[in-house]
């Protein structure tokens, strides 16, 4: 029998409420003209699931099943579909809906959503065992990846791509030194692997050296721990000492962007590190929903620039990317079954503790 994962309604005030999981079991769906059945088989957490479950998103649903990200196999084609050669192969689900190609931003916000977890969506999201989606929703699985491996890529991975490609794209050239700030996320990741593919010299900072060691085995040149109070500082001498020691080096110790997902003083912080007209790329505010922006980012032309998720078009050309490069999302756990809800429960606790270095799966 097919099943879903939802939360469950209790009494709380949102931001202390916390929503149960709860499995049900469901009829198999059947697609439709120009419609795919696809069976899951693999699903990822992102935070916007936890913020879900404390009732601090929008439209949140008790109906509908929880999850954006999500791999499977095309089980069947519905009438007059055109993509009957993806039958019995695997793909990706699209995260969200409603922004077709514009590269400012939805061409309609209103119309605009993630899927999993959400009113507009109520058969979409990733934890159940069959989706219902059309044709043009979907993307073929680079073929170097396992389905846990592309049920990590889809949300981070165009959030990632954007906040690079996008927004800090006039910056980026062989050599440019890029700070990714709060490595180990899935977002965060990506961007660092991304840049790496291009030649690019990728700093981090952590609240954990092991993380930091991490993230130089996939390419970074180095980091520091942002729970230190001069870390800025820190990074700085990392950097200089990085560019006397890298013969034939031309360009001078300085950021040419920041990819932030955190917010807090960012800003400040990273004044002294930019170049003149530097990047600043914000696809997040963990610490806070405001930022201090002093007159001293105004003088140096440094340019904050906000981003979330990206468009349809984006999503393509980001999973070509990951082909072309094969690059592989790093997983940090994943465990076995829709109905070991125990087990995923484990998995989102993880989540909200930001132990995490990488990405967190369900195999269904």
């Amino acid at each position: 029998m097919p099943h879903k994962l939802t939360i469950k309604h209790k009494r709380g005030k949102p931001g202390a409420v916390y929503y149960p999981l709860q499995l049900h079991a469901v009829p198999k769906p059947t697609p439709g003209p120009g419609q795919l059945l696809v069976k899951i088989a693999a699903a990822a957490l992102n935070h916007r699931d936890i913020f879900i479950r404390q009732h601090l998103y929008p439209d949140i649903s008790f109906d509908a099943p929880l999850l954006s990200d999500a791999c499977g196999e095309v089980v069947s084609a519905g009438p007059g579909c055109s993509s009957t050669q993806l039958v019995n192969k695997p793909v990706l689900l699209t995260p969200f809906r409603g922004w077709a190609a514009d590269p400012a931003g939805p061409e309609d916000w209103s119309r605009f959503s993630t899927i999993g977890g959400v009113g507009p969506h109520a058969n979409l999201g990733g934890a159940q065992t069959y989706v219902v989606v059309d044709e043009a929703e979907v993307e073929p699985l680079p073929p170097h990846l396992s389905p846990v491996e592309g049920a990590a890529l889809p949300s981070a991975g165009v959030t990632a791509y954007r906040a690079l490609f996008a927004k800090a794209a006039a910056t980026l050239r062989p050599g440019s030194n890029v700070l990714v700030t709060g490595i180990g996320g899935g977002v965060a990741l990506l961007v660092l692997q991304m840049a790496v593919a291009i030649g690019v010299r990728v700093w981090v900072t952590s609240g954990s050296e092991e993380k930091i060691t991490a993230a130089v085995r996939l390419g970074a040149r180095g980091g520091v721990l942002y729970t230190g109070g001069e870390w800025p500082r820190e990074l700085a001498a990392l950097m200089l000492a990085s560019a006397d020691a890298d013969a034939g080096a031309e360009r001078p110790p300085l950021l040419d962007a920041v990819v932030d997902g955190a917010g807090g003083d960012v800003v400040v912080r990273c004044i002294p590190l930019l170049r003149p007209g530097g990047v600043i790329s914000m696809y997040g505010m963990t610490l806070g929903p405001v930022l201090d922006w002093p007159m001293q980012a105004v003088m140096k032309n440094i340019e904050l620039r906000g981003t979330t998720l990206g468009s349809r078009a984006e999503f393509a050309e980001f999973v070509a990317f990951v082909a072309r490069h094969e690059i592989r999302p790093v997983v940090s756990r994943s465990v076995k079954g829709l109905d070991c809800v125990e087990a995923i429960e484990g998995l989102f606790d993880e989540l909200r503790a930001g132990k995490q270095f990488g990405k967190l799966v369900v195999e269904i």
